[in-house]
């Protein structure tokens, strides 16, 4: 409430405008700026009040919202200001389009009463836009459901599809509608949506053969172009390039803001919503096909031979594409165009045609076919939304409509649109001053005469049946003989002479008035927005309206299903020679049946104006906002708004908003409201000319009184508002002051309490210790003769024990898993016990080995312990070592059982084989080496000639006295016998393995088995060796110089080698 009464005492930017004063136009357009400024688009005119109720049903009749076009996006239409504006008092919230349909919408749904929201406003004032916003709101508050949102979808979804056919760039606006448009959107007794209905008037349909240039054709076409696929423009025969058509002035599509080819895909998608085929989408593009190529069909000139002009056509391609599109044979168009069908008393006569003439046929084609088309668009979307049951439905009437055009040449077009602009202005002035009379007669309130300019005698001018203007343009277009406008205009001079709101150059110079500003050829009419100048130049064949029968007959004759269907009057078959009706009188007509169907409704109404030409955002031209304020008749409306008193008011929310201002009716009134009301202005001295008491409202007659009042109530509030801060302020520090006072007072008695408890418990600790230690000595001094000398070691001993046996039961429940890779053992549960902890865990760990091994087969247990020995005897010492580590110690590499070569060596042999394997034996002479079989059994060596397959040397186990071996990853072995051996006195065998690891490690086991003790094992580089000749150093060194087959021996002298290794 208080958010739509702030500006009321500010009266550069009051939001009512029936609360202006002083009404001017100034003033008037000064009001707008300065709410345009603050970004307030929005302004009421005629709302009758502010923080109220919208009272009982009628007591609110023509609310006006005007809407100034801001072009750009406000955060003013969210979600969250759509609930702000919903089940809202109409006058509680400042002005915005929301509140005028929500306003219209509750009265639908609660009171049952049909609305209609008029939307005016001249081409790039935002009236396509408002009438989406309205449509918006409805959908957005109506409930919900599955049938219900199948229907809002589609009636919101007729926008983008009736944008596509009937908007087009203008030089005023991007977006600009082109054609008249009502929809009455019909619900049921709930307020839901049930379907609607649309009816188009006066499409422009001469933009389709001719626009300015800036402007652009209607938006279909490029949206075609644009966002057809390649198939589809093959199929209809188009071309991308907008600049190869005729009709679109062969230039670019290029719009800034706008995408051609997404639109036409949203245009596609609302039309499978709305519920329109594949087939039917496909037949609409045909047609819209065809009326872009007449633009490209060129007709040249020719004489027949009688010498008459004649016309062809200049390229048969465009023509040939067209037919084949629509199943016309080619011959049958082209004699329609070019020629024409006479009938000459009872005798049809074929006259050809000049080529201007044919020119003329083609673009009436091209109009009749896309105007035919529109209409099939709107019927056929009507048919998809409108309601197909007969219960009982009310009706939302949306009129977005032309305003008042006054252009610097002025045609029909402009004519009709004035016309109609003036049957609404007649309907509002006609329901607002009879709403005035009804609610003063209605509260008890004498009624005086409203001064007003009454413009039926414009309309009558027009209308009239026998003497208006369309009366007399179709009498002349009917007229048999030479008939042109100046005929007509002759007609119209002799008859509207003495009008005194009409005049000519004619008129002007029989009452002897000079004015340069009317040329010829025109005349002038004084509407209610001011005086505007038509040209008559082309209102005969604009009227007219004419195709020629040829080609009607010619369309009819095609096989495309829709196009046919445009064109009934087409089928020889019903041929008429009644004239179609003019378009002024089927304009008359439909303007007629719309002002009937809006008499029936409660009118609401969307004033839009533009604030500048160059459609910048936010900027705002004064002198072009006052013509509009002219073109729009606001200046009359709000005269006739304010007219009698400015302010009415229920006495109830008057009283609560003012009862402030007089001490008898403050803080609290416990009489009647009126009697309230009346107590509470006689304190307030008004003149008793300004005020009015109706039976339940209070009327205030000018604007200054209200303001007054309204100041009078800031000052008050202001002064209530420091009371009231005072009062709190004070109470607040009362209360502040007593809850420290009381929590002071709580905290001294916990801390005196928790000293107090702190202190015994200190005293109570002290006597219980004093009476421990005084029990102890007593009772130490009592039994001390009764107790041994050793009874602490022995209830010591006894605890232990305890603590051992409770320890060893629970290890024995919480025993580790036996698998031997698992480490883990329980924790000593006390100190004492962590050696025997460790102890226990040692022996748990062998013990689970120990298992493991048993386990084992005798084969593996055999190849574990060969591996365990070489890794005691090797890991980490010898660098072969770890390459060994995957090679298998298979222990017989040569084959004996399975050889009969090797019969003799198995025999010797015999059961106690060890390992059998081919090695090499280094000569001690000059390093070479040759290949030796090695048998190691459980008490010999055996060195044998691999070729004769004989022992050569048989060595005792007990002759040996060590091994010697390198640190490197060679197979070298050097073994070392006693002085006094089985073979003499050979000296030490120096021999290469390629299984050297693995023959170590079973030489060693088996030694130790046989003599009781460990095999001598030298792992060094440098070792000496004794030979028969003497002994021998050996150095082993790592080089890259010995061979990858084993180390390279070398003799230095008579008592060195050195051993090469790789």
């Amino acid at each position: 409430m208080e958010g739509a009464s702030s500006s009321l005492l500010d009266a550069e930017a009051v939001a009512d405008l029936v609360l202006l004063d002083p009404l001017t136009e100034e003033s008037l357009v000064q009001t707008l700026q300065e709410r345009f400024r603050r970004r307030d688009i929005y302004v009421g005119s005629g709302t009758r009040g502010f923080g109220g109720t919208t009272g009982t049903a009628g007591t609110y009749i023509g609310n006006v919202v005007i809407s100034v076009n801001p072009y750009q996006s406000l955060p003013i239409y969210t979600p969250e200001k759509v609930e702000e504006y919903r089940n809202c008092s109409f006058f509680a919230v400042k002005p915005h389009i929301y509140a005028i349909a929500d306003d219209a919408y509750r009265s639908l749904r609660d009171r049952d009463r049909d609305q209609c929201i008029l939307i005016t406003g001249e081409s790039g004032a935002g009236k396509t836009e408002a009438s989406k916003l309205v449509m918006s709101y409805v959908a957005a508050v109506s409930s919900k459901g599955e049938e219900v949102n199948k229907v809002k979808e589609q009636l919101l979804q007729s926008n983008p599809v009736l944008e596509a056919f009937g908007n087009a760039k203008t030089v005023r606006n991007d977006n600009s509608s082109r054609f008249g448009k009502y929809m009455d959107i019909e619900f049921d007794f709930k307020g839901e949506p049930l379907g609607g209905v649309i009816s188009n008037y006066l499409l422009e349909k001469s933009r389709i053969v001719r626009h300015m240039k800036g402007e652009r054709n209607f938006h279909i076409f490029y949206q075609l172009l644009a966002g057809a696929s390649p198939q589809l423009l093959q199929q209809l025969k188009l071309r991308q390039d907008c600049g190869h058509y005729g009709y679109l002035n062969r230039e670019g599509s290029n719009l800034p803001g706008m995408d051609d080819a997404a639109n036409f895909h949203a245009m596609q998608d609302a039309m499978r919503v709305i519920g329109f085929s594949p087939a039917e989408v496909t037949e609409l593009l045909q047609v819209t096909a065809v009326v872009l190529k007449l633009g490209n069909v060129q007709l040249s000139s020719s004489f027949q031979a009688s010498g008459m002009e004649a016309c062809s056509i200049a390229e048969p391609r465009e023509l040939r594409e067209i037919c084949e599109l629509i199943g016309l044979e080619p011959g049958t168009l082209e004699r329609a165009l070019c020629s024409r069908t006479v009938k000459a008393r009872d005798e049809m006569v074929l006259t050809t045609l000049t080529v201007p003439q044919g020119y003329y046929g083609r673009d009436a084609l091209a109009k009749n076919i896309y105007s035919r088309l529109f209409n099939w668009l709107v019927n056929r979307i009507n048919a998809s939304i409108q309601v197909k049951s007969d219960k009982q439905r009310k009706v939302m009437g949306v009129l977005d409509i032309y305003g008042f055009e006054i252009f610097q040449d002025n045609s029909f077009e402009q004519f009709i649109i004035n016309y109609c602009n003036e049957k609404l202005q007649q309907i509002f002035i006609l329901m607002t001053l009879k709403e005035e009379q009804e609610e003063y007669v209605r509260e008890g309130i004498q009624w005086t005469p409203v001064e007003f300019f009454d413009n039926s005698i414009i309309c009558n001018l027009i209308e009239n049946s026998t003497t208006g203007i369309l009366a007399m343009l179709d009498e002349e277009c009917l007229r048999p003989g030479v008939v042109n406008e100046d005929t007509f205009l002759t007609k119209l001079n002799q008859l509207l002479a003495t009008h005194k709101h009409y005049e000519s150059k004619e008129t002007q110079n029989a009452r002897r008035v000079t004015d340069t500003s009317l040329p010829p050829r025109c005349f002038r009419i004084h509407h209610y927005a001011g005086k505007v100048t038509y040209n008559v130049t082309g209102f005969i064949e604009k009227n007219n309206d004419l195709l020629f029968r040829d080609l009607s007959q010619a369309m009819w004759a095609a096989q495309h299903a829709l196009l046919r269907s445009l064109f009934p009057e087409g089928d020889p078959q019903k041929v008429s020679l009644k004239l179609p009706p003019t378009a002024g009188s089927q304009f008359k007509s439909s303007v007629a049946m719309l002002m009937k169907n809006l008499y029936s409704k409660n009118p609401n109404y969307i004033r839009c104006i533009k604030p500048n030409d160059t459609k910048s955002a936010m900027v705002f031209t004064p002198e072009l906002v006052l013509a509009q304020i002219r073109y729009l008749g606001l200046m009359e409306n709000v005269r006739v708004r304010r007219a009698g008193y400015a302010f009415r008011q229920l006495y109830g929310p008057f009283l609560q908003r003012y009862k402030m201002l007089n001490p008898r009716t403050w803080p609290r009134w416990d009489g009647g409201d009126r009697q309230g009301a009346e107590v509470l202005l006689a304190g307030l001295a008004f003149p008793t000319e300004e005020l009015a008491f109706g039976h339940t409202k209070i009327f205030i007659r000018s604007p200054h009184t209200l303001f007054d009042l309204e100041r009078r109530r800031q000052e008050r509030v202001a002064q209530l508002a420091t009371l009231i801060q005072k009062t709190f302020r004070g109470w607040r520090c009362r209360t502040q002051y007593q809850l420290m006072r009381k929590s002071q007072i709580l905290i001294s008695a916990w801390f005196r309490g928790h000293r107090q408890k702190n202190r015994y418990k200190q005293m109570k600790r002290s006597a219980l210790i004093l009476q421990a230690y005084a029990r102890g000595w007593k009772a130490r001094k009592t039994y001390r003769k009764y107790f041994r000398s050793n009874a602490s070691t022995c209830v010591a001993n006894f605890i232990y024990r305890r603590l051992v046996q409770r320890y060893l039961l629970g290890l024995a429940k919480n025993l580790p898993p036996l698998s031997v890779t698992d480490r883990t053992w329980p924790p000593a549960p006390y100190r004492f016990l962590d050696d025997a902890n460790q102890e226990l865990k040692n022996i748990f760990y062998h013990w689970k080995c120990k298992k493991y091994r048993d386990q084992l087969p005798a084969s593996h247990r055999a190849q574990l312990q060969a591996r365990l020995c070489a890794s005691e005897l090797f890991k980490d010492k010898k660098t072969l070592y770890t390459k060994s580590l995957q090679q298998p110690f298979r222990g017989e590499y040569l084959g004996l059982k399975q050889n009969p070569k090797y019969q003799k060596l198995h025999a010797v042999a015999k059961d106690k084989l060890v390992m059998a394997d081919t090695v090499r034996k280094v000569n001690r002479a000059n390093g070479k080496t040759v290949p030796r079989l090695l048998l190691l059994t459980t008490e010999h060596l055996v060195l044998a000639d691999p070729k004769a397959a004989q022992p050569k040397t048989v060595l005792s186990l007990s002759d040996i006295r060590g091994v010697s071996v390198t640190r490197f990853s060679d197979g070298f072995l050097a073994l070392h016998l006693k002085e006094v051996s089985t073979v003499g006195a050979k000296g030490d065998f120096l021999l290469v393995s390629d299984h050297l690891i693995e023959l170590v490690t079973r030489l060693h086991q088996t030694f130790k088995a046989t003599m009781g003790q460990a095999l001598p094992l030298h792992i060094t580089d440098r070792f000496s060796t004794r030979f028969p000749k003497g002994d021998v150093s050996i150095t082993v060194v790592e080089s890259p110089k010995a061979g990858t087959n084993g180390p390279v021996c070398k003799k230095k002298g008579s008592n060195k080698m050195e051993v090469l290794v790789h």
